[in-house]
Order: C-alpha cells, then sequence, then structure tokens
C-alpha cells in the first residue's frame, strides 16, 4: 500500500510541474509604449508560447511563437535560444494580426522579457519596462 501511495505522490508532482511550464520569475507588470500589462497577462501570453512551442504548434495559422534572435542585445535574464510570442491585453493570442508587443521565453519555457515595436525602427524591437 506505502508503493501505491508513493507512486501516487509522484504522479502528482509531475502532473504539477507539467501544469506550470512559466517560472514564477516574472512577477510585475510591464509598460510596452504605453500599453500596461499585468503580471497574469504576461504568464499567460508566456504559457501559451510555451504549450505551442512543446506541442510544435502555433496560434491560428499564424507563425507564433517563432524563433527570436536578439539582434537588439538584450540582456535577458535566462539564456536561450528564444522564442517570440505577442501578448494582447484581453485574452490569449490565437492568431490574426499580432500587434506591436511581444513576450520572450526561451526554449526551456522560462520567461525572458517583454518587448515592443512600439518606438523602434524599423522592425526592431525595445524592451518594455522590465527588460534591457
Amino acid at each position: 500500500m506505502l508503493f501505491f501511495k508513493s507512486i501516487a505522490s509522484l504522479a502528482a508532482l509531475v502532473s504539477l510541474a507539467v501544469a506550470s511550464p512559466i517560472e514564477s520569475r516574472q512577477s510585475s507588470s510591464a509598460t510596452c509604449g504605453s500599453t500596461r500589462y499585468t503580471a497574469a497577462q504576461l504568464r499567460a501570453a508566456a504559457n501559451a508560447a510555451c504549450q505551442y512551442y512543446q506541442n510544435d504548434d502555433t496560434a491560428g495559422s499564424s507563425t507564433y511563437p517563432h524563433t527570436y534572435n536578439n539582434y537588439e542585445g538584450f540582456d535577458f535574464p535566462v539564456n536561450g535560444p528564444y522564442q517570440e510570442f505577442p501578448v494582447k491585453t484581453s485574452g490569449v493570442y490565437t492568431g490574426g494580426s499580432p500587434g506591436a508587443d511581444r513576450v520572450i521565453i526561451n526554449t526551456s519555457c522560462q520567461y525572458a522579457g517583454a518587448i515592443t515595436h512600439t518606438g523602434a525602427s524599423g522592425n526592431n524591437f525595445v524592451g518594455c519596462s522590465g527588460t534591457s
């Protein structure tokens, strides 16, 4: 009986680890241009990016998440390689126009930061508050 309880406990721990792929390292909001995102909105976008990435899938008919090469040289708190995924003020991105703002995760599903096209030249990015 003790053996089965140990197995059940181990299974519960594994399910918790799989259920929340994004570390809680990111706990603050971010402002991208004039748009403020709560920690919950950033976490939701990062979790969606992680799920799509782990399933080798994309949001709708879009290409997101996709590789982010960090040509701008941001100093993220986690190592790459990186994936970018749109972040929205209402709901999670499911396809269509991505808007200007992105969350960045690494391929281990760790949150790296938030970036935006707003205020950047061409197709480049600048960091949202908290990303440098």
